[in-house]
């Protein structure tokens, strides 16, 4: 039986998408038989992955080399006797430590400068396989594999944990739960404005629908700015932003019946545990990373310069989320709620 170790991509969206990935390796086999090396703000979403027997956290920031780190996580590595590993980033610092490790089989796309790292290299054929999922699944077979229907990413949430969490933050109550998730990190260009969220907020309410705010420390100006554009409706709003850790956060979208969230990683995240979710597209693109769900929703406008992929917009007006109006997405989330 292969001794498989991951790398993982450094987001947590890209990561929740390489599941099925994690899927088609571990099919033959009951038992977990698969190693993730993962930056610590991932491990979570892997946690809640089926197949996973271990999860080793690569402490190094983004953009740091740190060699001494390196080798003595590829020493640690070594000791396990892996005979394949994954390589999911395309920099050439993710490929180094496996191969400082002496991983037989190094498998992942042609990159940045990584040819003598390698020995298993594909070409990205980005036509082929326009979706990251579909990018990562190729990998499973030989070289010029296409997965024509990939599986759907699938996160198993904590439901002990988050019984504990409603208990510890006084969730209890009457009524379904809206989720709203206002930030994204990657930049402000993802983000639909704090009050179409406030608008949407509102609409909810009024249909007797509770509305939580959820989001990790770094989305706290994007939750301040909703509650400040909601009003007096800010005060039946439960802001749970920075109030949970990521875990948490998977497990209580497990039991929302709407999710409406910016293109991140929660987005993701609430597709991968079964939530019905509203995804909100402007500067990025749903035909790449699109919430594998069948109780997914896209909700975007065609205009010409969208996705254009920049952290801001380039020419000052925002019009791809501007223009996305609330009653639209209200539309949307009511349709894709359960029925009472």
């Amino acid at each position: 039986m292969d001794s498989t170790l991951i790398v993982a991509p450094s987001w947590v969206g890209d990561s929740i998408l390489a599941e099925p990935l994690l899927s088609l390796l571990r099919e033959p086999y009951e038992d977990p038989s698969i190693d993730v090396l993962a930056p610590p703000w991932c491990a979570p979403v892997f946690r809640r992955m089926r197949g996973v027997r271990r999860i080793i956290e690569n402490p190094i920031p983004h953009g740091r080399f740190d060699l001494r780190t390196r080798r003595r996580l590829a020493a640690e590595l070594r000791r396990e006797h892996y005979t394949r590993t994954f390589v999911l980033p395309l920099s050439w610092k993710s490929a180094l430590i496996p191969y400082l490790a002496r991983i037989p089989r190094l498998v992942g796309y042609a990159g940045e400068a990584r040819y003598l790292l390698l020995n298993d290299m594909r070409s990205l054929d980005r036509k082929a396989l326009p979706r990251l999922v579909d990018r990562f699944c190729a990998l499973a077979g030989p070289p010029g594999t296409r997965v024509p229907m990939p599986p759907a990413p699938v996160l198993v949430p904590d439901i002990a944990n988050r019984d504990a969490a409603m208990r510890a933050l006084r969730l209890r109550g009457e009524g379904p739960v809206a989720i709203l998730c206002p930030g994204a990190e990657f930049g402000p260009a993802k983000r639909w404005p704090p009050t179409h969220f406030a608008d949407l907020a509102r609409r909810l309410l009024e249909e007797n629908v509770r509305v939580w705010i959820l989001g990790s420390p770094n989305d706290r100006l994007a939750a301040d700015a909703l509650i400040g554009a909601a009003g007096d409706s800010a005060r039946h709003l439960r802001d749970l932003t920075g109030k949970t850790d990521l875990g948490t956060a998977i497990d209580l979208m497990s039991g929302a019946a709407v999710v409406v969230s910016n293109d991140s990683g929660l987005m993701h995240a609430a597709a991968a545990v079964g939530a019905p979710v509203v995804a909100l597209f402007g500067s990025s693109s749903p035909a790449y990373t699109p919430p594998l769900s069948p109780q997914a929703r896209i909700a975007r406008i065609s205009i010409e310069c969208s996705p254009c992929f920049q952290r801001e917009c380039p020419l000052g007006h925002f019009r791809c989320m501007r223009e996305l109006s609330p009653e639209l997405v209200y539309n949307l989330a009511r349709s894709t709620m359960p029925v009472a």
